[in-house]
């Protein structure tokens, strides 16, 4: 097949969870004989640099990126909130993007066009005109289940209706999307349900993230050593800040009070300034790290209080196939096939993330059990091969159809 997939962010390099899901698809995709070309959007935040693309991973891709300046402006997201158009999806929307890409199309011929997340759908209308290819939408998160849970947990009453109002105007957008694409690869069964809830006759599946574990090469234990606690997220995404200022505040000063030899590590880039000064008892804060495998081998039990996110953590999926034991909240696990207990622990409050931190803490043998029942759950339901497998599968039905 001829894919085409228009991603929001380059997928190279692979340093966030959003890029990850797309450099692995991208790469099971051309393992499985199939050629790709990527079209990105090149952003300030993370702009391509093509030098730093791996020459053999350049010429088989054709990777290339458009500057779109995606930053937030006060002044355009005032007037689409009175214009009722989504800020949030707009401003990914780029002239110089739209130029490209028809070019690209009067080029070329596409069995399959893959929008990387909501962000690239605004260009649907562009695809349409100018190419008979198969539109699927790989979705990421439910957008608005993200908001909306942010505005759930805003304390500022000022900002909390506006959050609100941004929820319930994605929620609209989103499942309208629905119908304007041949296909969607949710990235999980949940989000999955969610979509078929909606009563949409698009075909939806769930494509979830995918490692290859031989490049999760497990660490040598140090048995009855205590282990270390972490955490490790880009900060610049408000779930993750949120849930970081809750640990510190709510959990944290419990846990060091009853076990005065805990430690736990944060690191994450854009970590914000007053959290790099923050001084607590055996708290280490750093910013970004140059090897996250490597930082995340160094410690045991990887920590996720999220309670405004959706989708699925690709975070979670990598500790596990590190071996790492996970304690994470109901919503930070969603869309892992897990079992609490067995391959994660669940805590929705802070008497309970208490109380798992301590009991790994106190018996390291645990943390052991958990992380390698984790791997064993990652090598069954979230090898590369078989993903990949399951969506050749879902394009080659949509071709037909």
């Amino acid at each position: 097949m001829r894919i085409l997939q228009l991603c929001n962010k380059p997928p190279y390099p692979p340093i966030d969870g959003g890029s990850k899901a797309m450099h692995n698809l991208t790469r099971g995709l051309l393992a499985a004989g199939h050629q790709v070309k990527v079209l990105c959007i090149s952003t300030p935040k993370q702009p391509l640099i093509p030098e730093d693309v791996p020459k053999d991973y350049a010429e088989r891709t054709r990777i290339e990126g458009v500057f779109v300046d995606t930053t937030v402006n006060i002044v355009d997201a005032f007037t689409d909130l009175v214009t009722a158009d989504n800020y949030n999806i707009s401003r990914f929307f780029s002239p110089d993007m739209d130029i490209r890409l028809i070019r690209l199309l009067t080029e070329e011929t596409f069995d399959v066009v893959q929008l990387e997340s909501l962000f690239m759908t605004p260009y649907i209308p562009t695809l349409r005109r100018y190419t008979n290819a198969r539109i699927v939408l790989r979705s990421h998160n439910l957008e608005h289940v993200i908001q909306d849970r942010i505005a759930t947990g805003e304390k500022n009453f000022l900002k909390r209706p506006y959050r609100r109002f941004l929820a319930k105007q994605l929620q609209a957008y989103e499942m309208a999307v629905l119908d304007r694409v041949d296909g969607v690869a949710a990235i999980s069964p949940s989000d999955a349900d969610h979509f078929k809830a909606h009563g949409t006759r698009t075909p939806v599946v769930s494509i979830p993230f995918g490692v290859d574990l031989a490049e999760y090469e497990l660490p040598p234990t140090r048995p009855g050593s205590r282990p270390t606690f972490f955490h490790l997220g880009s900060m610049d995404w408000l779930p993750n800040e949120e849930g970081i200022r809750w640990l510190l505040t709510s959990v944290w000063p419990r846990v060091v009070r009853k076990r005065p030899d805990a430690r736990l590590h944060l690191a994450g880039n854009k970590m914000p300034a007053d959290l790099l000064a923050t001084e607590l008892p055996g708290l280490t804060v750093k910013g970004r790290v140059k090897n996250a495998q490597t930082w995340m081998n160094g410690r045991q039990v990887m920590l996720v209080p999220l309670f405004s996110a959706g989708g699925m953590r690709v975070k979670i999926i990598e500790g596990m196939a590190l071996g790492k034991a996970i304690i994470s909240t109901t919503v930070g696990a969603e869309g892992i096939e897990h079992t609490d207990g067995k391959n994660i622990l669940l805590a929705d409050n802070a008497t309970d993330f208490v109380k798992h931190i301590l009991a790994l803490h106190d018996e390291p043998e645990k943390a052991v059990s958990l992380g390698a029942e984790a791997r064993r759950l990652v090598a069954s339901h979230y090898s590369d091969e078989r993903i990949v497998q399951d969506l050749e599968a879902f394009y080659k039905r949509l071709l037909k159809a």
